[in-house]
């Protein structure tokens, strides 16, 4: 009684809403198939519901006797079992036509054993048993089908967009890259983007997992699937339907229904054998005792259901759950790889940190204040390309310090910036260019500084004093890495920056493990030995550089923010950057595979006791039944736990309860 299916309602779905998010074919994973689940989007309609009414009064006409006009045989108990039970007869014939032992197939068999035997009652009550948890297999499944639906249905159908000086409506399937979009108090942002104009709060819950309203102004971007709270904004339109973030995250949960994990595949196989095993303890029942009910209630007991059913569900409300947090997995697969990740292995720059140099600190030698030294040094950096330059410069207009234009400018490659401005001679760069113009620089100038780029700054032979540089730790990064800690996983930090960089996050991040000065081959040759000896590699990145490590490792992992390389090369795009989120996600997919394996373990148990206790004559075959669906839908609901609610987007799930 497997569930899920293909959905062949998901594009229709998706072309009335209007959103490209549909998986090419192309994209589909290749090991899946779907002949082997039957549909599991069961709506209650009323065939479904005046069948199991039809049985249900078959079965109390059989138990009361109400008309028995032969008395060989009960007319409404046969009526009864090819009625209530043609659904079941019908797939168990396609089971064994397309050569495929399932549930359908042994309950079919103990349906028409029971009535051979004159057991209708009995028979009827099994087919009543497997119509009941047919249907609530199927309302029980449909809650991940409408966590879709319900992504789906959040964009608007329509949006406003200023076009030749004048605002109009237009469907969202007519957006193109380049519109203007209007967004009033209330609306849902259709479109990744850029704020034109405007001021206002918006809620990415659904997009980034942060659970305040985010500030947005003129050049803030935005996410499809945002949540105006409060002023009209105008939005560049940059990335449309399956191209935005939002798109994305239901393109996650749709490849979840394609894809098919090993554990996935376990189940089918292990389903069968369940089956295999029941129909031969069943044989063996008859041999030795000769107790026909007993043989059909053996038949009836064992219940792979749990199992078939029960994983694909785990595996759709893992990726889901997933996706609502913000981390798009990329398939079944990668799920249940990154539950048995134990180590985690992390990039530097854009990934741990922002990526862009700041101002960390300035340090003016004896009468000269820090406002000179910044003056000073953006005045001469103005005209520089060079990203520390360009550092200083933003730092001083943050600032609000003058910055004078240069009269001269020259830049000498691997020393700094050689300026006049006003009339002064302005030195900015490191000890070698304070060296080639006589500018003597205490060694203790730049103490404590020793993780970021010292840039020394001189006007007219006389040291100012020096700037620290530096990229920015993210301010999540600690609580990420203490998340990971707690979950014992084994961290370690690769980066191409120098020693004393690196050293200076590890230490303030709180890893131990630190290789600095690698090359992007020796971050390749590094993942290639962990995995060599065993581990289980994630590994963290955002740059083109970090591209073969991410495909290397058993997961890669790209940030939201990296380049087309590394997300197209990872297994898992952070679309919010937030590392806490990965924390998360690592801590779902965990969850998740201990919910397959205690549906494994409880389903094996179960039919174990089940079938020995039938042999023996202790279960009857309406107790048997019983057992069967209850077990089913024990393991079932197991699995159903980690589908996402409606409004279960903020949790955190790192120590969750449930």
């Amino acid at each position: 009684m497997a569930v899920l299916e293909d959905p062949p309602v998901l594009p229709d779905v998706a072309e009335q809403r209007q959103v490209r998010t549909t998986v090419p074919a192309t994209e589909a994973h290749d090991d899946h198939d779907y002949d082997d689940q039957h549909d599991g989007e069961h709506a209650f309609a009323w065939p479904e519901a005046a069948r199991i009414a039809f049985v249900a009064l078959a079965a109390a006409a059989v138990w009361f006797r109400l008309w028995e006009p032969l008395a060989s045989v009960s007319v409404i108990g046969v009526l009864g079992v090819i009625v209530g039970g043609w659904p079941i007869f019908k797939e168990a014939a396609e089971n064994i036509v397309a050569r495929r032992m399932t549930m359908e197939l042994s309950m079919s068999i103990a349906i028409v054993a029971a009535a051979a035997i004159g057991e209708f009652f009995t028979a009827l009550v099994i087919t009543l048993f497997v119509l009941v948890a047919e249907v609530l297999e199927g309302m029980t499944v449909s809650r991940g089908r409408r966590a879709i639906h319900d992504l789906l249905d959040f964009l608007p159908r329509s949006v406003s967009v200023r076009r030749g000086g004048a605002v109009r409506d237009v469907d969202t399937d007519d957006l193109k890259v380049g519109d203007a979009v209007l967004v009033n108090p209330g609306g849902r942002v259709p479109v990744d983007g850029t704020v034109l104009s405007g001021h206002s709060f918006l809620d990415q819950a659904r997009i980034t997992g942060e659970s305040m309203p985010v500030e947005k102004v003129a050049g803030s971007p935005v996410y499809a699937g945002s949540i105006n709270q409060s002023g009209a904004i105008e939005i560049r339109t940059e990335r449309i339907g399956r191209d935005t973030s939002y798109g994305k995250i239901i393109e996650a949960v749709e490849r979840a229904e394609r894809s098919r994990a090993p554990v996935q595949r376990l189940a089918d196989r292990l389903a069968g054998y369940l089956v295999y095993f029941a129909l031969g303890a069943a044989a063996l029942t008859f041999l030795i005792t000769r107790d026909v009910r007993a043989t059909i209630s053996v038949v009836i007991v064992a219940g792979a259901c749990g199992i078939a059913a029960g994983t694909p569900l785990a595996i759709l409300g893992g990726i889901g759950r997933a996706a609502r947090l913000g981390a798009i997995i990329k398939g079944g697969l990668y799920l249940e790889s990154l539950g048995r990740v134990d180590t985690i292995v992390l990039d530097k720059t854009g990934t741990l940190t922002f990526g862009r140099p700041e101002v960390q600190t300035i340090v003016p030698t004896e009468g000269v204040s820090p406002g000179m030294i910044i003056e000073a040094a953006a005045s001469a950096e103005v005209r520089s390309e060079h990203p520390l330059g360009q550092a200083i410069v933003t730092y001083a207009r943050a600032q609000g310090r003058t910055i004078l234009e240069p009269e001269r400018f020259d830049y000498t490659p691997g020393r700094g910036i050689t300026a006049v401005v006003g009339g002064a001679t302005i030195l900015v760069g490191n000890r070698g260019l304070m060296m080639d113009h006589g500018v003597a620089v205490p060694a203790t100038l730049a103490a404590g500084v020793e993780a970021a780029s010292e840039i020394f700054v001189a006007r007219d032979g006389r040291l100012l004093g020096a700037i620290a540089v530096a990229d920015t730790v993210r301010p999540e990064a600690r609580r990420a890495v203490e998340a990971l800690a707690r979950m014992r996983l084994r961290t370690i930090l690769l980066t191409g920056d120098t020693k004393a960089v690196a050293n200076a996050v590890a230490r303030s991040l709180g890893i131990g493990e630190v290789e600095a000065d690698l090359l992007p081959e020796d971050k390749l040759a590094r993942i290639k030995e962990l995995v060599a000896h065993g581990r289980v590699v994630a590994m963290l990145g955002d740059g083109n550089n970090d591209a073969p490590a991410l495909t290397e490792a058993t997961v890669g992992v790209a940030m939201g923010s990296g380049t087309d390389v590394a997300r197209e090369s990872a297994d898992v795009v952070l679309l919010g950057n937030d590392l806490v989120r990965f924390a998360d996600t690592v801590a779902i997919a965990r969850r998740t595979r201990r919910i397959v394996w205690q549906n494994f373990v409880g389903t094996i148990a179960v039919d174990t006791i089940g079938i020995v206790l039938a042999s023996l004559g202790f279960l009857n075959p309406l107790l048997a039944a019983f057992i069967h669906v209850a077990s089913e839908m024990t393991f079932i609901l197991n699995s159903a736990r980690l589908l996402p609610g409606a409004e279960r987007t903020r949790e955190a799930v790192i120590g969750d309860p449930y």
